[in-house]
């Protein structure tokens, strides 16, 4: 072989290997999310290059219902799933699967949304509420509320039609269908079409965590570097998106990835990052909503609340915010 073929060969198999090694570290994973704001720092980390950074290629997927989430995770249809920490309890406790939050989030953004001519809670005496479930946290949040009024179970009349989108087409197909709680975006679009909003649940309930993130113990385990690699690309597009430099471009983002218009979009991240209900700071997980959620679960199961422990293993989250604060490492 001549000398000038052979180095054409050397440096043709040098570049395979090294698309080989690049493709090989690239780990994908699957994240189960429901539609809507509360996600912008995972579309942050997918476009701004935060999980490319830590080896990881994310795929989003739309979760349409509470009761596709504990077996899809158990199937392996997805790894990681980001939404109300009161399902992640529900999966454990009610659907035996041994799952851990591994993260927190944000206070869910819910606001119970109306028809017109409901004007306060005790309206909804005898009237119509849309769910996801009878019995997932949000409803426990809702029946709370509506106790406060003097509603209890029975006084109205439950529909379950699944994720907040459905809940707020519900809302604005049909006017029987007099409440549901909502959050952004739909709970902006829902004002914006002259329905009502009764108020922001945190406000009549207190702290709250609402969507965290969660998986399989038994996975957690057997990928934790990889999980570690998830959590720091996760708590980077925290920063990112409560940087008030990047605004614009997130709201750019935000826009694209839900389908909004642009002014739709600003509204939409004024609320998910201003300081009434904003992302909690580095993902933070807060102890104190979630022994809230805890609370509220056990009220309507008749039962004291568990340990918050029980459920929690924020081992990787520590170690993944001890990475990126070290010096130079990140």
């Amino acid at each position: 072989m001549k000398r000038s073929a052979k180095l054409i060969f050397a440096f043709s198999a040098i570049y395979i290997l090294g698309v080989l090694s690049v493709t090989a570290a690239e780990i994908n994973l699957k994240v189960m999310v429901y539609r809507g704001g509360q996600n912008l720092p995972l579309f942050v980390a997918q476009e701004e290059g935060f999980f490319k950074k830590h080896g990881l290629n994310v795929d989003l997927i739309n979760a349409q219902s509470s009761d596709e989430l504990g077996p899809g995770l158990t199937a392996g249809n997805w790894q990681i799933i980001h939404s109300t920490s009161d399902n992640a309890v529900k999966i454990h406790d009610v659907d035996g699967v041994d799952v851990a939050l591994v993260i927190g989030g944000d206070n869910a953004h819910n606001h119970i949304i109306s028809q017109k001519s409901i004007k306060s809670f005790s309206d909804l005496r005898g009237k119509t509420i849309v769910l996801d479930g009878a019995d997932t946290g949000y409803a426990y949040v809702l029946y709370s509320i509506l106790k406060q009024s003097g509603l209890n179970k029975g006084d109205y009349n439950l529909k379950l039609v699944g994720a907040t989108p459905k809940r707020l087409e519900a809302l604005l197909n049909d006017n029987t269908n007099s409440a549901a709680l909502i959050n952004p975006p739909f709970s902006v679009q829902a004002i914006r079409a002259g329905l009502n909003d009764l108020g922001s649940v945190v406000s009549m309930i207190g702290p709250y965590q609402g969507p965290a993130g969660y998986t399989l113990r038994s996975w957690a385990r057997e990928h934790s570097e990889t999980l570690i690699e998830y959590l720091e690309a996760y708590i980077e597009a925290v920063r990112w998106t409560l940087d008030k430099s990047h605004q614009s471009k997130a709201k750019e983002i935000l826009a694209r990835r839900l389908s909004l218009a642009p002014d739709l979009a600003s509204d939409v991240f004024d609320i998910i990052t201003g300081d009434a209900e904003k992302f909690a700071k580095d993902g933070k997980f807060d102890m104190a909503g979630f022994r809230n959620v805890l609370a509220l679960r056990a009220s309507y199961e008749g039962k004291n609340p568990s340990a918050p422990e029980k459920y929690l293993d924020l081992s990787y989250y520590d170690r993944a915010l001890e990475n990126l604060d070290k010096p130079g490492l990140k």
